[in-house]
């Protein structure tokens, strides 16, 4: 076991912009989007989109320009759907009552979005992961596994071919497929999660740990490193051998999801001291260096509050947070420090049930999209200035956010 440390995140440099809101203004290098295409090659790949931007909201999901974040698209849904990058740059996976229903974004195509009529069939969808080339599916109500190669999903007319990885016994999980075939997925059951199981690419299991009560959430760093949090820290996967890290706080001290990045050591993961604190807002930030096997916890300033949905890694393996306070804090993994500030929002408050809609960031590029479900609007802010380069006013509330971009 390793011994845990606690810092405290130093405001360091910070940098506040204006909010000037430049709605057709953009300083990505991709091409804005045209709205007809063309049976000619070369006009059809000036017409190609750029990013675009799923966005959830009650009964439907809209699509928008990744640029001038206009809606190309509105499409028809379930009341709640969570959104998820399926892997390829083009398609997000749509949690439904059915499963993992496909949404073509036409990212990178001179196509229209569609909500296809492809759904792989889950009892309980939960988690997708995508690493190695695939994409990885997760049932929570039987525990099986669902595994599809990412590529799969542009090339086929239809429904792409799948292997189904039996589970166990039912309960909220993860699992991952490594470039080496090797397979490691939660175990728990109806009263609980335990742990992990890895097993290698026949189906052997090679190494198992039960030390991890709650298991949740699962991240993969530089060398196909995995980690997954517990209730007292984390499980680390590395060449074979599992670490158990221990939280600085005992018996209770939560990580659940992780910020990644397939290029940087290091692991940004929520942090819960305080099992029966109310609301979800969180002021502790966990750092795992997967070289080192530690694990370090970070106090924010006061007023820096986040959620899960309000973490995402971005430019130079850094984390960016939409926080309480209306900012987006720039976190530097290595030191813990807090380096600029960017003012996006407006301060909002811990949603009562997680499903709400609050702000929510994901990154793509230098690109930063915010939520703002108070004011029924999105942010796209330029990650290298703070500068907000435009915003999208919308006709619905949103919830989650997915972006599918090259």
């Amino acid at each position: 076991m390793q011994n845990p440390h606690v810092r405290r995140a130093g405001l360091g440099l910070i940098a506040a912009c204006s909010i000037t809101v430049l709605a057709a203004c953009s300083s990505s290098s991709t091409p804005a989007a045209e709205s007809s295409a063309s049976t000619a090659p070369a006009t059809e790949a000036a017409a190609a989109a750029g990013a675009r931007v799923a966005v959830a909201y009650e009964g439907g999901i809209l699509v928008l320009d990744g640029e001038t974040l206009e809606t190309v698209a509105d499409l028809d849904s379930e009341e709640f759907t969570r959104l998820n990058p399926a892997g390829d740059d083009r398609h997000v996976m749509v949690t439904t009552s059915e499963g993992f229903q496909l949404l073509d974004t036409a990212a990178g195509t001179s196509g229209e979005p569609e909500l296809t009529d492809i759904v792989f069939p889950a009892d309980t969808p939960g988690h997708v992961v995508r690493h190695a080339g695939k994409t990885v599916l997760y049932a929570d109500g039987t525990s099986d596994t669902t595994v599809l190669e990412t590529a799969d999903l542009a090339s086929s007319d239809g429904m792409p071919e799948t292997e189904t990885i039996p589970g166990v016994e039912a309960h909220h999980g993860v699992s991952i497929v490594l470039e080496d075939g090797t397979f490691l997925t939660t175990v728990g059951d109806a009263d609980g999660r335990t742990g992990i199981e890895v097993r290698d690419a026949s189906g052997a299991v090679t190494a198992t740990n039960d030390q991890c009560p709650g298991v949740h959430g699962e991240g993969t760093a530089e060398n196909e490193v995995v980690v997954f949090g517990c209730e007292n820290g984390a499980l680390v996967y590395d060449g074979g051998e599992i670490t158990k890290l221990e939280a600085p706080d005992q018996p209770y001290g939560r990580m659940g999801n992780a910020w990644v990045s397939e290029t940087s050591p290091i692991i940004v993961g929520d942090y819960k001291d305080d099992r029966d604190a109310e609301g979800y807002l969180l002021h502790r930030v966990a750092l795992i260096d997967t070289e080192a096997k530690t694990l370090d916890v970070v106090d924010l300033p006061e007023g820096v509050e986040y959620t899960f949905r309000g973490v995402a890694r971005g430019p130079d393996d850094l984390a960016y947070m939409i926080a309480s306070d209306g900012a987006i804090h720039v976190l530097d993994p290595g030191t813990g420090e807090l380096t600029a500030s960017y003012p996006v929002v407006d301060a909002w408050e811990s949603p009562v049930e997680w499903q709400d809609p609050h702000p929510a960031i994901t990154v793509a590029g230098d690109i930063a999209y915010v939520t703002d479900p108070a004011a029924d609007s999105i942010h796209a802010v330029d990650l290298t200035t703070g500068e907000v380069v435009a915003t999208g006013e919308l006709d619905v509330t949103p919830n989650e956010i997915a972006v599918a971009a090259s």
